[in-house]
């Protein structure tokens, strides 16, 4: 099969640096000190790759660069410019739709709602994560996982998936705006994810009253974003942040919606992380947690990271999942983990 390969070059430049999203703003998420994430992405997939294919690609950092770097052979159908935006995407995508059999994308929910728009439901899609919020049914788990998809094309069948549009600019405010863009070509297997649920089931008062009672005031709690997660934000009397990541010690908040940098101005103490997985996929790092990057969680240590997550949203999970971009770092987290479901309630639960 004949295999397109776009590459977003800012795709996830914001998540680290706290900007939930790239998507308008790369000029401030590089004020921030923000690196590119999607190559390092791209070349995961890549070298992953087992089987020889014929690939179509863009020119320069759209995809172009990373071949060469990597010595893999493509034929390179659209001409990039220095500075690329989503019309080039689109673009992209309306040349190769006419000589691919389907095309792979590395980038987020915005890549996606591009490619829905400039080519709709004429060939399949897949999504190799590298965004920052990344809702859509099109993406494979992890950069290995959609190099097991495309080696294994021939032997599976497709299906329309949902994308999802999500307003990043509300997002950025605390604000949770998602719509339903679309529906996709996408191939069937077991390592896509699937849709994501937003809020899930009841047990989030119980497991933040339990949470504070047991909580440390010489320690430092990073507190991710999320619904079950903002419980214990308000149980705190803090002014969080619904989807961002908050720093708190002794009650009182030291940093609301930090970014890497911030969080690592704390490391000197005593440390533990509180996440909630993402519902339908089971994510606790990698989707929408950023700035909780592979060094800090390293940092911090396995025992020192605490799940919440109601039993309604684990009922629907076989296990959590991690994304943190360094494979060291997600072996380090592999294996089983407790999650607080409820008032001095827990369950075990595998990650990997």
């Amino acid at each position: 099969m004949k295999v397109a390969f776009i590459l977003n070059p800012i795709a996830g430049m914001g998540g680290k640096v706290g900007l939930k999203g790239t998507d308008g703003i790369v000029k401030e998420a590089i004020r921030r000190g923000a690196k590119p994430v999607a190559p390092k992405r791209a070349e995961e997939f890549l070298r992953t790759l087992r089987i020889e294919r014929e690939f179509f690609i863009c020119s320069g950092k759209m995809g172009e660069d990373i071949f060469k770097k990597l010595d893999k052979k493509a034929e390179i159908i659209y001409d990039a410019p220095e500075e690329t935006t989503a019309e080039d995407t689109k673009k992209a995508a309306i040349k190769m739709a006419e000589v691919a059999d389907i095309i792979v994308f590395v980038g987020g929910d915005g890549t996606a709602c591009d490619l829905l728009d400039a080519i709709d439901s004429k060939i399949p899609i897949l999504g190799v994560p590298a965004g920052v919020k990344m809702y859509s049914a099109v993406f494979a788990f992890t950069p290995r996982d959609a190099a097991e998809i495309v080696d294994s094309l021939e032997t599976l069948d497709i299906e329309e998936r949902e994308v999802m549009d999500i307003d990043e600019e509300a997002f950025r405010r605390g604000e949770f705006k998602v719509k339903l863009k679309g529906y996709a070509l996408t191939p069937i297997h077991a390592k896509i994810q699937a849709g994501k649920d937003v809020l899930s089931g009841g047990g989030k008062k119980e497991i933040a009253e339990w949470f504070i009672e047991e909580m440390d005031r010489e320690t430092v709690y990073i507190i991710g974003g999320g619904s079950t997660t903002w419980e214990i934000k308000k149980a705190l009397g803090i002014d969080g942040s619904f989807l961002g990541i908050d720093v708190v010690k002794g009650n009182k908040l030291l940093c609301k919606d930090a970014g890497e940098k911030d969080i690592k101005k704390f490391l000197d103490n005593k440390a533990k992380i509180i996440v909630s997985p993402l519902g339908g996929t089971g994510f606790i790092f990698g989707r929408g947690n950023q700035p909780i990057s592979s060094e800090i969680i390293e940092k911090v240590g396995k025992e020192n990271i605490i799940v919440v997550a109601t039993k309604d949203k684990l009922n629907n999970l076989k296990s959590l999942k991690v994304d943190t971009g360094d494979e060291k770092v997600n072996k380090m987290l592999h294996g089983y983990i407790e999650v607080i479901t409820g008032y001095k309630e827990k369950r075990i639960m595998r990650v990997e």
